[in-house]
């Protein structure tokens, strides 16, 4: 009887190993042949779900998003005051442990690779700046920020907090180690409450 194959966790693991490529070696060297040879498999079964590079780095940004989704709407979730729960998830948009590391690199790689290409198709948000603007509206509505914050405004300049926050933590975590993190957006988001 043939082994019963969970074709979820197979794309995992091939997307897994990619992320492995791209780190150790570069998004460059993240040929279909590289990232076979590191998950473990031939070229025809990596094939069987990926039949391009471009194809198999798209699901491969995707997992990078889904799980980051996944870890913020946990803390959506959980019993705690709302004040906390941002702070979590504005965690969750920068690295904070090696796993985020690895998610981000792998994400900055794809963006500037995907911007280079001449037949280069659009390059879907990252959703950070949504889930920023969300944020920004749960406080508003929920009566929690002062009545002179310009939401909007806040939210592009949130936004742009985390992207650069993103950037340094993932080149330099020794100096922006997570404690330091919750510090800024702490200290950030205290001056917009009431």
């Amino acid at each position: 009887m043939p082994k019963k194959v969970d074709h979820k966790k197979r794309k995992q693991k091939i997307a897994e190993a990619t992320w492995r490529v791209i780190v150790e070696k570069g998004i460059e060297h993240a040929s279909v042949r590289n990232i076979a040879e590191e998950a473990n498999l031939s070229l025809g079964a990596l094939r069987h779900y990926f039949s391009s590079q471009d194809q198999l780095l798209a699901y491969t940004m995707e997992l990078v998003k889904e799980r980051a989704t996944n870890r913020i709407e946990r803390i959506a979730a959980q019993n705690i005051p709302l004040k906390e729960k941002v702070i979590a998830m504005l965690l969750e948009m920068v690295p904070t442990n090696e796993q985020t590391r690895v998610e981000m690199e792998v994400w900055f790689s794809y963006i500037v690779h995907i911007r280079h290409k001449k037949d280069k198709k659009s390059l879907e948000a990252d959703g950070v700046y949504e889930g920023v603007q969300l944020l920004m509206n749960t406080l508003q509505h929920e009566n929690l920020l002062k009545a002179e914050v310009d939401v909007e405004k806040e939210a592009e300049a949130l936004y742009g907090l985390v992207d650069g926050l993103a950037i340094h933590a993932l080149f330099e975590p020794a100096k922006l180690p997570k404690e330091k993190l919750k510090t800024i957006f702490t200290i950030y988001m205290e001056r917009l409450y009431k």
